[in-house]
């Protein structure tokens, strides 16, 4: 018999086939013994030279197995926590050979797997959505992050697709507070993007001197950080030093800034600063986060804003974060067993 069984079967009932806390397809009549006492019709028997196995889909969460190399079939996974693969052989000098891995299986798993995952897509493809949700998320990220050229381009091209009544309806009032500023915070992102932090920094004085007055806040120091890397980064160490002990050194040991503000400084210590562990700064992926944090500090400005966590996250994101979370937590209720839920795989 091969089968599934918790940490807390027990080995005499087990062998009776009563076990509760197991489930297992049996050789000699091909039953399915799920712990209720009475084998069920599964699948065909099995026997020396046969090649079994057994293994977990948790995504719709069944017990499968195997006979030399095609699936017999499937059943709901009722036991909860650690799992346990177990043989029994009942007859003397019996012997088995078990592979978990070391070789390559008799069954096809790579093949089950995208089977699968096609299934899945499947599903959710046949999920019928009304066409303003899609065009509302996409619309308020594009408000939300400033890209108002985009958002421009995509309100045209929506259109000849998006019913007017739909469009109307996603035009609300909860578009007003991410369209809240909108072109100075595209122009802003644009500036922080191209590098230009001297610009950015005389422009938020000049339009929001509010944002600006705590010189040790996150947006001071995420601006006076990136010119200090925007100077490393066309090799103007000199300059570089220059600045960081005028509007660096103000952020030294205050625990918010400290790790970063490291970093920035180890940046002068390499030839080619691009390739050592602080080297991540350089990339353009540092500059979107200053200018996502800038831009979410202009939101925070308005008057009618009324919840401050919405200016840091659009729409879109939270609910990939939900999804990130919701997957996370099916895992954990899984023992931390299959597969690791990575976002980038899916989008």
């Amino acid at each position: 018999m091969l089968r599934f069984t918790s940490c807390f079967f027990q080995i005499f009932i087990w062998l009776s086939r009563w076990e509760t806390n197991s489930c297992g397809y049996h050789g000699d009549d091909g039953n399915l013994y799920n712990g209720h006492g009475k084998g069920e019709t599964f699948g065909p028997t099995f026997t020396t030279n046969d090649t079994v196995g057994a293994g977990i889909n948790y995504a719709s969460q069944e017990f499968f197995f195997t006979k030399n190399g095609a699936v017999v079939g499937g059943v709901y996974k009722e036991i909860k926590g650690p799992l346990f693969p177990t043989v029994a052989v009942h007859s003397q000098n019996e012997e088995i050979e078990v592979n978990f891995g070391q070789r390559e299986f008799a069954f096809d798993l790579k093949e089950y797997e995208r089977q699968e995952a096609m299934k899945q897509k499947s599903t959710i493809d046949k999920i019928s959505l009304p066409p303003n949700i899609s065009y509302g998320l996409v619309r308020s990220y594009l408000l939300h992050y400033g890209y108002e050229e985009t958002l421009n381009a995509f309100d045209v091209a929506s259109q000849s697709t998006i019913p007017p009544i739909c469009i109307a309806q996603e035009n609300g009032s909860g578009e007003q507070d991410i369209a809240y500023a909108l072109t100075h915070r595209k122009t802003l992102r644009q500036l922080i993007r191209n590098g230009e932090i001297d610009a950015a920094l005389s422009n938020l004085r000049d339009w929001y001197p509010q944002i600006m007055q705590d010189e040790k806040s996150a947006a001071c120091f995420l601006l006076h950080s990136q010119k200090f890397i925007e100077l490393v980064r066309v090799g103007a160490l000199g300059d570089a030093v220059t600045y960081g002990r005028i509007e660096l050194a103000k952020f030294f040991k205050l625990p918010l800034f400290d790790d970063l503000v490291r970093d920035c400084v180890a940046l002068l210590a390499y030839e080619q600063p691009q390739k050592c562990s602080a080297g991540y700064l350089l990339e353009d992926s540092q500059r979107e986060i200053v200018a996502d944090a800038v831009n979410a500090m202009i939101l925070l400005t308005d008057p009618n804003v009324k919840d401050s966590q919405s200016c840091l996250r659009s729409h879109l994101e939270r609910l990939l974060r939900q999804l990130t979370v919701c997957c996370l937590e099916r895992r954990s209720f899984n023992g931390d067993q299959g597969e690791v839920f990575h976002l980038h795989r899916v989008l």
